[in-house]
């Protein structure tokens, strides 16, 4: 008689941004997802069997929808702002101030969770460097890293390649998709695809006890181990 699988119940988040939603994707087309909880201040605009949506407009205080939270073994958390055009108070808000509360809110209610970061690549695990964003990201990595999850992964995509049919993938992509294969060849490490990314996050979930930063060809790797 064959192993039977253990069950994975799943949080995502950023499901109206190109990364959640095609994580969305990914984790609706596999078989070793069993439950999806996506959070969102608008609906995502997917319907599926296994697919639940809370309409949450503050991350902030998850007080009111706490008791929806348990009972979920991962979180894969996609959302996020870019640092372009936004002031450095409004941006250590929403990426380190929001995702830690979330991850604590989560950590509490969920013992042996996975919690998977998008985070980005450039980020700066010293926190020393010049560049405020890169020095946010790697504060956010380094804190995630110390909550009591079962285990934390930080992901830092660089150039992603969206799923063909995603409906929030940026509208400029059609245009430079055509520059994929020949960055991959060059810089490998600065390339992956939204099918890598989703199915990397996925694969975690057969690993145990780990914390890890995963750059591009980390994730390609990842993404390529057998379910």
């Amino acid at each position: 008689m064959g192993k039977t699988r253990s069950e994975n119940h799943v949080i995502i988040t950023g499901t109206t941004g190109m990364v959640g939603e095609g994580i969305l994707i990914k984790c609706l087309e596999s078989s070793e997802i069993d439950s999806i909880l996506v959070i969102n201040r608008k609906p995502c605009g997917y319907v599926h069997p296994k697919l639940k949506e809370i309409i949450h407009q503050d991350f902030l205080n998850l007080s009111p929808i706490e008791n929806q939270l348990k009972g979920y073994n991962a979180c894969f958390f996609g959302l996020g702002i870019s640092s372009v055009g936004v002031n450095e108070d409004t941006y250590y808000k929403m990426t380190y101030i929001l995702t830690m509360h979330v991850a604590q809110t989560l950590a509490k209610l969920n013992s042996g969770m996975t919690f998977c970061y998008v985070s980005g690549s450039g980020t700066d695990s010293t926190q020393k460097g010049r560049l405020k964003w890169a020095r946010v990201k790697g504060k956010t990595e380094n804190d995630l890293m110390k909550l009591p999850f079962e285990q934390v992964f930080n992901f830092r995509p660089g150039f992603i390649k969206p799923i063909e049919r995603q409906k929030y993938a940026h509208k400029f992509y059609k245009y430079i998709n055509w520059m994929f294969p020949i960055g991959r060849r060059i810089f490998p490490n600065g390339f992956c695809s939204m099918d890598e990314l989703g199915n990397a996050m996925i694969n975690t979930l057969s690993h145990n006890n780990e914390r890890k930063v995963l750059e591009g060809k980390d994730i390609i790797a990842l993404a390529s181990e057998p379910s």
